[in-house]
């Protein structure tokens, strides 16, 4: 059975394997295993947002989903290197999606 994870549900990094790796000293170091996005048929899209002057994935996290941490979630939907991609540009539509799974929440659920 393996062990509950050390991360809260709303982590990008629940459920993500913890391995062991052995130093050549014997000692045991801990690490995540690789965090692997999902695709985009198992997400479910809840807006499509417009970029503007001054948005941040922080704040459209917390407009659409509720929670400025979940800004992850919105990166996930629309793959980019870096976060600050998506908001770098005005004009661009991002997506506003969540996994299948996971139900929407938060005061700002919409489209924008």
């Amino acid at each position: 059975m393996p062990a509950p994870s050390p991360y809260p549900l709303t982590s990008r990094y629940h459920g993500v394997p913890v391995a062991l790796h052995t130093e050549p000293d014997g000692r045991q170091v801990p690490y995540l295993r690789r965090r692997l996005l999902p695709s985009a048929e198992g997400l479910t899209p809840l807006a499509e947002h417009t970029v503007s002057a001054g948005d941040r994935p922080d704040l459209l996290a917390y407009r659409y989903l509720g929670s400025a941490d979940q800004w992850w979630r919105i990166a996930d939907a629309n793959p980019v290197l870096d976060p600050r991609e998506l908001t770098a540009t005005p004009g661009r539509r991002i997506t506003i999606a969540l996994p299948g799974a996971v139900p929407g929440a938060g005061p700002g659920v919409g489209s924008g």
